[in-house]
């Protein structure tokens, strides 16, 4: 059978693919595994505004219950709040029902550990086992030792108490749009940002449960770009549906992505003493400007395969505190154990307010390369070509030398589809559109004669 889990938990169309009785069997199978010898264990679970979310919630429930676990239910609160919440109420597990960024016909499941972490592979992989074994060494406990539901809903409160205390000053005098993608970040962020004293205005606060990512939040910027203009913001923010992503629009109405993001942030910490090792830890696909930036403000950069549990494995592994994707998911290990988009906002705020400068200001730190991305249809077994055939290989090279070191060609297999995509960054966007084209037709030629 194949890998149930993701790169970010179970995740499908709510009610064929994640169904209820799925559902229902991960909240038995993962509440067992994750609190095996625990007496009277007890799981946090959240969820985004979907409308299948109180479906999925209820059958989840009912088999973290089963197994005589408590599930405190903590209504629609951000991702990284659930990550937060499980350390603080000192929970076994916690669980969030969400598929992040995705259209609203899908939802997800993801758990993390009692530290708040993202569970390793191994856990999820055992997980999986006691599910296709039928759930048979899972107990079910009968009359007063099955489990209970408790309704907390003081959770906002916490997350954005927490959220508040990770900046030193108040933010009045700033003028901020916030877009909540009618998600998870509809009443977090908006109360936040009112209690920092910023002036807020605020767009896609209004989910009915159809309309989350609809056109908005972090994967649709352009109502906020124009809307920061239109009401002369300083600068807008923009989370996706379960608020563990935040991208930026500044004053003039342009992007700033997690790349440019990322930049201010270690430059901040550098300047204050407390980047660790100097070092910023990101993935294969953040754009070269990024590290031709860095290198002049002498900041190091660790380089992980694409996805945030990567980015966050190494940061662990090394000791690192700053770290994230181009997404906008952005991970301070200082203060949290996963990407937390209504901490990265706060965070840059302070940032402009205390260095009094302009959000693109701040951010021309990176000078983004243009960028061409070309897929190469082929079939799954011939995925590596590009690795062993010399053609390929020489035309690599000879492209990598008309870029002269101001741009790279990355080629990855697609994990979901049997395609190679061809990225291209360099300074002329003429100049790469054709070589990359030119790539993509020779590996796709080569792979399918």
């Amino acid at each position: 059978m194949s890998r149930m889990f993701g790169t970010d938990g179970v995740r499908g169309v709510a009610n064929t693919e994640l169904t209820p009785e799925l559902a229902f069997k991960l909240g038995r199978a993962g509440a067992y595994v994750l609190t095996e010898g625990t007496h009277k264990p007890k799981i946090l679970v959240g969820m985004d505004t979907r409308i299948s979310g109180q479906m999925l919630e209820c059958a989840l429930v009912s088999g973290i219950l089963s197994v005589g676990a408590e599930a405190v239910c903590v209504g629609v609160v951000p991702t990284p709040a659930i990550a937060y919440l499980t350390r603080k109420y000192n929970a076994d597990a916690g669980v969030m029902i969400s598929a992040s960024h995705n259209p609203v016909e899908y939802n997800g499941i993801k758990f993390f550990d009692s530290k708040g972490y993202k569970l390793k592979d191994e856990i999820e992989d055992r997980i999986q086992y006691v599910i296709e074994n039928n759930l048979e060494e899972v107990p079910s406990p009968v009359s007063g030792d099955v489990g209970r539901k408790i309704e907390d809903e003081t959770a906002i409160e916490q997350y954005v108490k927490y959220i508040k205390n990770t900046v030193n000053i108040t933010l009045d005098g700033l003028k901020v749009a916030l877009d909540c993608a009618n998600g998870a970040a509809y009443k977090a962020a908006v109360k936040a940002f009112r209690e920092l004293k910023a002036e807020v205005y605020v767009i896609n606060d209004n989910p009915d449960g159809v309309n989350i990512n609809k056109k908005c939040g972090s994967t649709h910027m352009e109502e906020l770009m124009d809307y920061v203009v239109k009401k002369g913001c300083d600068l807008g923010l923009a989370f996706d549906g379960d608020a563990d992503r935040c991208l930026a629009v500044d004053n003039e109405g342009n992007l700033v992505d997690g790349d440019k993001i990322m930049a201010v942030f270690a430059k901040y910490l550098k300047s204050k003493g407390k980047l660790v090792e100097n070092t910023l830890v990101t993935t294969v696909m953040s754009n070269m400007g990024l590290f031709l930036g860095l290198d002049k403000e002498e900041i190091k950069t660790a380089k992980t395969k694409v996805g945030d549990r990567y980015v966050l494995e190494e940061m662990i592994k090394r000791g690192y505190n700053l770290g994230g994707e181009q997404s906008g998911h952005i991970i301070f290990l200082d203060y949290n154990t996963t990407g937390d988009g209504l901490l990265t906002a706060v965070k840059l705020c302070e940032i402009i307010k205390e260095n009094n400068k302009t959000l693109k200001e701040l951010s021309n730190i990176v000078t983004s390369l243009p960028q061409v991305l070309e897929n190469a249809v082929i079939p799954n077994d011939k995925k590596n070509i590009y690795l062993v055939d010399e053609e390929i290989a020489s035309e690599i090279k000879r492209i990598e030398k008309i870029l002269d070191g101001k741009g790279r060609v990355l080629i990855r297999p697609s994990g979901t589809e049997p395609l190679v995509r061809v990225m291209l960054e360099g300074e002329d966007q003429d100049e790469i559109n054709s070589l990359a084209k030119s790539l993509a037709e020779l590996i796709y030629k080569k792979a399918n004669a």
